[in-house]
Order: C-alpha cells, then sequence, then structure tokens
C-alpha cells in the first residue's frame, strides 16, 4: 500500500552538537546506521510510499548532503534550499515556500531512523489527513520510543486533539513528522522561529491534531539514540 502523491521537506540545517564528536567533521544527517546514512533512510522512506518531490533545508556543512544529493539522487525531484543563517524549523520551512507545487506537504526531521514497520504508520497518517486539520502531528508513545529518555512528555492527546504535556498524564512525544498546508506560515512575519511557536497558537485555538503510531520509533538524537537505533536491527 502507498498513498497518492505528495510533498516533503526533510529538516537537516542544525549542528547536531548532541552527536559530537561525529558532527564535528559531517552533519548529522550523514550519520550512519547499517553502512546507510540517515539522509539515504529518509529519502528512501518517502520515495518508497510515493513521494514525488522532496525539500531538504541545509545550513551546517551544507557540501556533504549537496555532493550526496547530486551522487545518489540527481534523476529524482529533491532540491536543497540552502539558509547562509540557520533558521529553526518553521523558519527553514518558509524560507523555502516557493520551492514546493502543493500547499500540503509533510515535513520530517532528518534524525529519526524510520524502520520499515514505521512505513505503514506513516502511510495511515497521509492518507487520513484531513482539509480542515492544517497542521497534524503524528506522535509517538513512551512505551515505543527508543533514544529519548525525557522525564517529561511533549503532548497528550485529548480525542484529536493535541495539547502540551501535563504531569501525571501519559507521555507521548513528538515523531519528528507533520503534515501541514504551508499558507499557515505566511501568518507569521518572523524569519528564524520554531514549529513550537505555531503549536502553541494552534493549541490555543484547539486546532492542534495529532494521532499515535503503533510502531517502534528510533530518535538519534545523541550517542546513545545511535546505539540503540543500531542495535534494532536484526
Amino acid at each position: 500500500m502507498i498513498t497518492k502523491p505528495f510533498s516533503a521537506m526533510i529538516l537537516a540545517a542544525g549542528y547536531g552538537k548532541r552527536l559530537n564528536p561525529l558532527t564535528m567533521k559531517k552533519p548529522k544527517p550523514m550519520i550512519k546506521i547499517n553502512n546507510i546514512t540517515l539522509l539515504q533512510n529518509t529519502i528512501d522512506a518517502l520515495l518508497s510510499i510515493n513521494c514525488q518531490e522532496i525539500v531538504i533545508n541545509t545550513h551546517y556543512k551544507h557540501k556533504f548532503i549537496n555532493d550526496f544529493i547530486n551522487k545518489n539522487y540527481n534523476h529524482k525531484k529533491i532540491i536543497l534550499s540552502y539558509e547562509k543563517k540557520i533558521l529553526d524549523t518553521a523558519g527553514g520551512v518558509k524560507n523555502a515556500l516557493p520551492l514546493f507545487s502543493n500547499n500540503k506537504v509533510l515535513i520530517t526531521n532528518s534524525d529519526i531512523f524510520w524502520k520499515k514497520e514505521n512505513l505503514t504508520d506513516i502511510i495511515k497518517f497521509i492518507n487520513n489527513y484531513q482539509a480542515y486539520e492544517k497542521c497534524k502531528l503524528l506522535l509517538v508513545s513512551e512505551e515505543k520510543a527508543h533514544g529519548i529518555s525525557k522525564k517529561k512528555g511533549d503532548f497528550i492527546l485529548q480525542k484529536n486533539f493535541v495539547k502540551r504535556w501535563d504531569s501525571n498524564k501519559k507521555k507521548y512525544f513528538y515523531s519528528g513528522l507533520q503534515m501541514i498546508y504551508l499558507d499557515i506560515l505566511k501568518n507569521y512575519s518572523f524569519k528564524k522561529f520554531s514549529f513550537n511557536f505555531i503549536w502553541d497558537d494552534l493549541i490555543l485555538k484547539q486546532s492542534l491534531y495529532g494521532c499515535v503510531m503503533n510502531s517502534h520509533w528510533y530518535h538519534v538524537g545523541d550517542i546513545k539514540g545511535l546505539k540503540e537505533a543500531k542495535n534494532s536491527i536484526t
């Protein structure tokens, strides 16, 4: 099963400092697991479910990513959006708006190691996305989240609405993947800003939607997370 054709953006501009010393010489998306870079893992996952257009924002050690795309994906519609100054998550997407041919876009972080079992969750997430859901997050429960060890959760889910985590509530973490209508970014005048700013606005309006993935999820944000992802490969 695949999705209808869709567009995606991979956020790959960050410094990846928590993965030092590995990221002192190359950007985080170029870290390898089972001899496959995180970036390749994400691109191949997207292409396998019918993604027709991918934009990747870059900043830190941009040349590594540029050379990798030119060598391995020059026949695909993959566009790089270089940021002279890092613009944070929402700012990076806003900066890339002219590069998209679609208004509805799947956005993913580049520090997730996607496994085959995750694809069923992602396909369901895309296919169930409704026009009234201007922004929708894919969440993961604490018991299925690997490579993350925060005492506090990111969010709670009440029916289909996302709210910030509150103590004594079931913990959900952001999976690094969301669907969004790009028009929403035009409501903000900032050049550099985080998606947290948008999410908090939508939470106040009770219009941030979410759903929970069923499969185990591997975050590669630090050395511990990298080891967990590597150990998950059988």
